[in-house]
């Protein structure tokens, strides 16, 4: 049986008002094929562009981390957020404390960690980056923008 998602209830930080998104219960293909899929899962070979015209209908789009070392999944955050996805975007899998503000600043709003990472020290790792030189998909203001107000 294949796994296509993570419970709501194993979401460990979350950056969202509204209500938290079931699982992503459908495949990046399955998901062309289907008009009532509201939440999908990326996997590492996934390309997310073929999500683009579907965003519209997408509450939730889970993108997976089967290892730490694997980033496709920050270049899924990117082209999603880039191209107006406004739904949740929860990183599930291997998760990390020193990738979280890193996965924070391309997109991702909501993390499903496979192992609970300590709640401090996360804190510490979303809050770590109080500047920025590059922009990103959490519109922060970079350095040079600052310079110039």
């Amino acid at each position: 049986m294949t796994d296509f998602g993570t419970s709501p209830d194993d979401v460990q930080f979350r950056f969202r008002d509204d209500g938290v998104a079931d699982h992503g219960t459908v495949t990046v293909d399955a998901c062309c094929d289907q008009t009532n899929a509201t939440a999908v899962r990326i996997e590492p070979s996934d390309d997310a562009r073929v999500l683009l015209p579907f965003l519209d209908r997408l509450a939730l789009v889970e993108v997976h981390f089967p290892t730490f070392g694997d980033g496709r999944g920050y270049s899924a955050a990117r082209i999603l957020r880039e191209a107006g996805y406004e739904g949740e975007l929860r990183a599930v899998g291997d998760v990390l404390i020193d990738q979280l503000s890193h996965m924070r600043r391309c997109g991702f709003d909501s993390f499903a960690p496979d192992k609970s990472l300590d709640e401090e020290d996360a804190k510490r790792a979303f809050a770590q980056w109080d500047n920025v030189y590059q922009s990103a998909a959490d519109a922060r203001k970079t350095i040079a923008e600052l310079r110039h107000e």
